[in-house]
């Protein structure tokens, strides 16, 4: 007849592995649904359409986005110098170009992800009904801009006053905002009369609209494309985020017909 040892002289050895077995997949499985977590830079500007489009991504994938916001100019220095960034989407070409010479990037994972609108923004209801005649006329207190050493909307609101022979005349009345963040602040507490923001932070307020169907608690002017050079925006893959899935897969899906929507309702045109 066979014998069976009795239950507690088996060895627990064999059950206490299987058990720490089960524990590290259940562990490892509940961190996959999780998904990832991935920090990412965003120039100010984009600030409403990628809270939007990460909200979409997040729901859809089961990752989760870090979003952190300033300049260009400040990401790019930051970048450089270690900022433990997955993704950039800058506000221009030049600095994710910048990157991709110093290595710092994948290869191949440079695009253009949108391109941005200008315009000139006064809180006050009326007071931009030609805004060139505004500007020209010098009737106003302050006209905010960001600063064009670190935000591409300053470089193109200083294109747009060069077009108009406007700089010299204007120059004594500037305030410099750090990101086109700030400069939309100047504007909106009083500080400046006028400023040069992205139509994307008028389109995210949709309580009202002016006659343009923009921020209707004060006026607006849509400066025309022929004033500066196209505002194309580049978005990269950093060298750190080159073995994250996660980090591809946002870049992927901003490329997709359903961010493109997304974009295109935020202000921006497509490329």
């Amino acid at each position: 007849m066979m014998q069976y040892a009795p239950v507690a002289d088996r060895d627990p050895l064999p059950m206490l592995l299987n058990r720490w077995l089960c524990l590290l997949l259940t562990c490892f499985l509940a961190g996959t649904a999780q998904g990832e977590r991935i920090d990412v830079a965003v120039a100010s500007n984009f600030m409403a359409p990628i809270k939007e489009l990460s909200r979409e991504f997040e729901r859809d994938s089961g990752h989760n986005v870090r979003l952190s916001f300033g300049s260009s100019g400040k990401f790019y220095a930051q970048i450089r110098h270690g900022a433990p960034f997955l993704v950039f989407f800058s506000a221009d070409q030049a600095k994710p170009q910048a990157l991709e010479s110093a290595g710092l990037t994948v290869p191949g994972s440079r695009f253009t992800y949108a391109i941005g609108t200008l315009v000139l923004w006064s809180a006050k209801p009326g007071f931009l009904t030609n805004g060139q005649e505004r500007l020209a006329s010098g009737e106003f207190n302050r006209l905010a801009l960001a600063n064009p050493r670190l935000a591409p909307y300053g470089v193109a609101a200083i294109e747009v006053l060069e077009s108009l022979k406007l700089t010299a005349a204007t120059r004594p009345k500037w305030v410099q905002g750090e990101n086109i963040s700030q400069t939309y602040q100047f504007v909106s507490t009083g500080n400046a009369d006028i400023g040069f923001v992205a139509l994307s932070q008028l389109q995210a307020d949709s309580s009202f609209r002016d006659s343009n169907g923009l921020k209707a608690s004060g006026s607006s002017w849509k400066v025309p494309q022929t004033l500066h050079r196209p505002i194309r925006q580049d978005a990269v893959l950093l060298k750190r985020g080159e073995y994250s899935p996660a980090a591809r897969a946002l870049l992927e899906f901003i490329r997709s017909e359903k961010a493109g929507a997304i974009i295109v309702r935020q202000g921006y045109l497509l490329p």
